[in-house]
């Protein structure tokens, strides 16, 4: 009996060690299958690329990026006694009154942005001072009560987003144009809405984020060995202009001048060169700040040279000249009967400022006489004067390198049978036209013939600085070159002796012509005008298509008073800018 209650305890000893070590097993087992959130051995940094910049010809950055960070604290790791060495260096390396800092951290406790809005050069700093806080034991680790772990959180600087910035203000727009913001997962980002920062978006955005992943060290800082991964940031590309600032600057201030002297709407100039289109100023009045945009500024951020489409008026006799000139319907000496100021065509009574009883053909574009040009375009069919408006470029896109162009109209080949509409299309009314596609039209007077696209951009430039150049698009013949010649002499005839009398320039080469137009409202032309000069100005090696354009004028109506006098002034400058070099006069022993 003693023995068989023996044996029972040795044996239920063993069902016990045997049941232990089953689970001891089951636990082991259990922990080796069961998820554990383990810190991992592997860190991953990265950094947005950024958007490109607009450069301007003489190399200065008119539109640049800022990157934009947030400095971002956890309260609860803060080792209380050393709180006070944290706000004063935070202090120190941002620039934030220490102040303002204690006042944050005071308000709340655990995550605390200490600041929405710090530059780049100011976030390098301060994650180098975020490295040198948990070194100096600024931060303490603490056990999760949840998961017994200990974690350490220290200062962090996270970009935030990013900022357009305009260094020049309010320069060369609304041809720059403007962008707005879009969030893409807590980053801002900028979109281009108008101008050259919405026709090249695709290009200034950027291209590639910079990441980097590999082992980390005590601290979680990525180290860098053959484990390592990184992949550059690319940014966007810049764009490099024709226009250069110097220029540009002191066009817009005689155009913010004139405006005032003109008591105008807005004043608008335009120069390029006439043998490859580079656009040396595109210069308005009416301009804003790209960074604050106003409801009084809704007005300009459309830019007038190529969205405001207008009658041009007189100008325009140019044009029709030309055409006549090359299919031989007209010969510059062939006389014109001026009517004495007053002629009929059907039930439209056509006038002139000054009266005339006869005039020359060419002298109908020196005096601008309406009814010398109305009776000279009756030798044009409708398909010839239609089809050689849109030769020069009417009713066309004008240049490659802005959005939303008013292309504006001409007259149907059909309407420019009817006497009555040559007439007055032929003095440019019942059409309508831009300023770049009349300066991109007179281009031809100065280029043998052919006209040209105007280039608002020179090139792109990447991140290796290397340009990558755009090439000139394909110019075009709308006349022959003996015509262009000629008329290009009836033009600084015009200057010399005619209506553009105040354009003249000594030692300079300076040919163009007037345009004065009716403005019409509600299909009725109504006592507004707008006023032009357009034309050209050239030394022994540079020639410049130009032109000026004056809304709404109330000092005077005549283009004579009013776009001549810009012109002039647009002369003077490239003259004092060192873009034209007058011929000094031979003198005679």
């Amino acid at each position: 009996m003693l023995n068989q209650n023996k044996s029972k305890k040795i044996f239920l000893l063993y069902v016990l060690i045997a049941l232990g070590f089953l689970i001891f097993l089951s636990v082991m087992f259990l922990t080796v299958v069961k998820h554990r959130d383990l810190p991992s051995l592997y860190t991953e940094e990265s950094s947005k690329a950024e958007r490109g910049n607009i450069i301007s010809a003489d190399g200065f950055h008119i539109a640049t990026t800022k990157k934009l960070y947030k400095a971002v604290v956890n309260t609860y790791y803060i080792d209380p006694e050393k709180k006070e060495l944290f706000i004063q260096l935070f202090s120190i390396y941002s620039g934030i009154n220490a102040g303002e800092i204690k006042e944050k951290l005071a308000q709340r406790s655990g995550v605390v942005v200490l600041s929405y809005d710090i530059a780049e050069k100011q976030a390098q700093y301060l994650k180098r001072l975020a490295f040198e806080l948990r070194r100096l034991d600024v931060f303490v680790a603490k056990e999760n009560k949840r998961t017994g772990q200990r974690t350490l959180h220290g200062l962090s600087i996270i970009e935030s987003g990013e900022s357009r910035e305009y260094p020049y203000g309010n320069l060369l727009t609304p041809i720059i144009g403007y962008p707005h913001k879009i969030e893409d997962e807590g980053y801002t980002q900028i979109k281009g809405v108008k101008g050259l920062e919405k026709r090249f978006d695709l290009e200034l955005s950027p291209r590639q984020n910079a990441s980097s992943k590999g082992p980390r060290d005590v601290n979680s800082y990525i180290i860098l060995n053959k484990e390592s991964f990184t992949k550059p940031a690319i940014n966007g590309l810049d764009i490099k202009l024709n226009i250069p600032v110097a220029l540009q600057i002191k066009v817009e201030r005689m155009c913010d001048s004139m405006k005032v002297d003109l008591d105008a709407k807005e004043v608008m100039v335009a120069v390029i060169d006439s043998h490859n289109g580079n656009v040396l100023t595109l210069a308005s009045s009416n301009r804003f700040l790209p960074k604050d945009i106003k409801k009084s500024d809704y007005s300009s951020l459309n830019s007038a040279m190529t969205e405001y489409s207008f009658e041009p008026g007189s100008v325009i006799k140019t044009l029709t000249f030309s055409l006549l000139l090359d299919k031989g319907l007209v010969n510059p000496y062939d006389l014109v009967n001026g009517h004495n100021g007053r002629f009929k065509i059907g039930r439209k009574v056509i006038t002139d400022e000054h009266k005339f009883d006869w005039l020359s053909a060419e002298n109908v574009i020196v005096h601008s006489s309406n009814i010398g040009m109305a009776q000279l375009a009756q030798r044009l069919s409708g398909y010839e004067f239609n089809q050689g408006l849109k030769s020069f470029g009417l009713s066309q896109k004008s240049t490659n390198d802005l959005v939303y162009e008013r292309v504006g109209s001409i007259p149907s080949a059909t309407r420019l049978e009817n006497e009555i509409y040559k007439a007055t299309s032929a003095y440019g009314y019942g059409m309508r036209v831009n300023l770049m596609q009349l300066i991109r039209a007179y281009t031809a007077f100065s280029n043998n013939g052919r006209i040209v696209y105007p280039k608002i951009v020179n090139s792109f430039v990447d991140e290796y600085k290397r340009e990558i150049f755009i090439p000139d698009e394909e110019q075009i013949q709308v006349i022959k070159s003996s015509t262009a010649a000629r008329v290009k002499q009836i033009l600084i005839k015009t200057v010399n002796k005619g209506t553009g009398m105040q354009a003249i320039t000594q030692g300079v080469e300076v040919g163009g012509k007037t345009g004065t137009a009716h403005m019409v409202e509600n299909g009725q032309y109504v006592n507004r005008y707008n006023t032009s000069f357009v034309g050209f100005a050239n030394d022994a090696t540079h020639n410049y298509t130009m032109g000026a354009v004056i809304l709404e004028p109330k000092k005077s109506q005549f283009a004579s008073q009013t776009a001549v006098p810009v012109f002039k002034k647009t002369v003077d400058i490239l003259i004092e800018e060192s873009y034209l070099f007058p011929s000094q006069p031979k003198i005679v022993e």
